[in-house]
């Protein structure tokens, strides 16, 4: 009898290699949520490896886990927030119409069924958070689509995070977009078909005969596809792997969207409205893992650097591009957030290199409460390994809705 229980309990570890593919999967998200967590401890944060689980299959997963890695991402420090905005917000802003007419339109954004008490909340949330960027960085222009990414952002991380991370992507990622005219948007758009060209040579020439141009990407690009997706998920995937790339990515993955769809292309007519109609409209039914995929490949192959060599793109130097790399370093040397709190809760004090190492070996002591999720990891980390005795660590600081979702 013993002997069976033993061959049973070994078959449960070694489900994850030999079982269905369902419980394959169940086992990989386990082990990236792992993963990530341990990213999110290491001191400094592992900003490399949550780029590389935000932009590999599936993204970052949940919402909760959205909440602690977007921040990393554009290096915020989720203990100094912006505060709300005050009343005066709305006070004689040049872009306050504007912006509340956008907002007023945006209601296929905002999730199918919810009530249009709490709907409204949220929208005049919008209408400050906007204005409230706005406000501090009165070098920022608004631009109708803008908004479509401040939405994204509100109904996953809340509105001072919201805040924090629409000010960090309109100062790089979207600054582009931001000037009082739209030279450098289209700077970014020309990217578009010298990308076609390298690939497909046949299906470039069939667009520039038909002159359609790049104006139905223009959407896509300024709103990270957030205005042309029907689903949240899939707009929510893209966040994951724009917010860990380069600032052109959105114009490779739309490069790759118009390569997916060759055969419809060519067998258009070719005609300058019949195939700025067929681009325009977006499918909704994407294989989305597979075009981030190969928008990463061609992103490798052809670099900004190879394409901008064309006479095309030289004539608008892109704020956005030339800002990313001090960005992106800047991002290297973030402290996990246990060590940010501590470290609020105690201002002025400093940790040495052993004492910190020390308090993170330790950490959180366990009550009565948790022994059940203290067991489920012991008895995880069998399959998983090692990793997850760091989740367990912290499990209390990410919350148990997030540790729930490895068991």
């Amino acid at each position: 009898m013993k002997r069976f229980k033993r061959k049973k309990e070994k078959a449960s570890f070694g489900e994850c290699r030999n079982g269905s593919v369902s419980r394959e999967q169940d086992c990989g998200r386990k082990q990236k949520l792992a993963e990530i967590h341990q990213a999110l401890i290491s001191d400094p944060v592992d900003i490399e490896n949550l780029r590389k689980a935000a932009a590999s299959k599936g993204g970052l997963l949940t919402d909760e886990v959205r909440r602690k890695v977007w921040p990393k991402l554009l290096n915020i420090n989720v203990y100094k927030l912006p505060h709300k905005p005050g009343r005066d917000v709305r006070k004689n802003h040049k872009d306050y119409n504007q912006v509340v007419l956008d907002v007023r339109r945006s209601l296929k954004r905002f999730p199918e069924g919810m009530p249009a008490t709490e709907r409204g909340v949220l929208q005049e949330k919008l209408i400050d958070i906007m204005l409230e960027v706005l406000k501090q960085n009165p070098q920022l222009y608004y631009y109708q689509g803008y908004h479509d990414v401040a939405v994204s952002l509100l109904l996953v991380v809340g509105e001072r995070m919201a805040i924090a991370m629409l000010d960090t992507l309109s100062k790089f990622h979207l600054r582009d977009f931001m000037d009082p005219t739209m030279d450098r948007t289209k700077h970014i758009l020309n990217y578009l078909m010298p990308i076609l060209e390298q690939v497909d040579p046949e299906l470039h020439d069939f667009m520039i005969r038909a002159e359609v141009g790049t104006i139905f990407a223009l959407s896509w690009l300024i709103t990270w596809f957030g205005h042309v997706l029907s689903e949240f998920k899939h707009t929510l995937r893209l966040y994951d792997f724009f917010l860990a790339s380069h600032p052109l990515m959105p114009i490779y993955l739309a490069a790759t969207i118009v390569l997916h769809r060759e055969k419809e292309v060519k067998q258009t007519e070719c005609d300058m409205a019949m195939v700025h109609h067929l681009l325009s409209r977006i499918p909704q039914d994407l294989p989305y893992e597979l075009l981030i995929g190969r928008a990463q490949d061609l992103f490798e192959q052809y670099p900004p650097s190879l394409l901008a060599k064309q006479a095309a793109l030289q004539s608008h130097k892109s704020l956005c591009i030339s800002t990313f790399p001090a960005f992106q370093l800047s991002t290297l040397h973030q402290r996990p957030d246990s060590v940010l709190q501590r470290l609020t809760r105690a201002p002025g004090t400093t940790v040495s290199r052993r004492g910190l190492e020390a308090a993170l070996s330790r950490g959180r002591p366990w009550g009565k409460g948790n022994r059940m999720v203290k067991m489920a990891v012991w008895g995880l980390s069998a399959t998983l390994g090692a990793a997850v005795f760091a989740v367990a660590q912290t499990a209390m600081d990410w919350g148990p809705e997030v540790l729930l979702q490895l068991f």
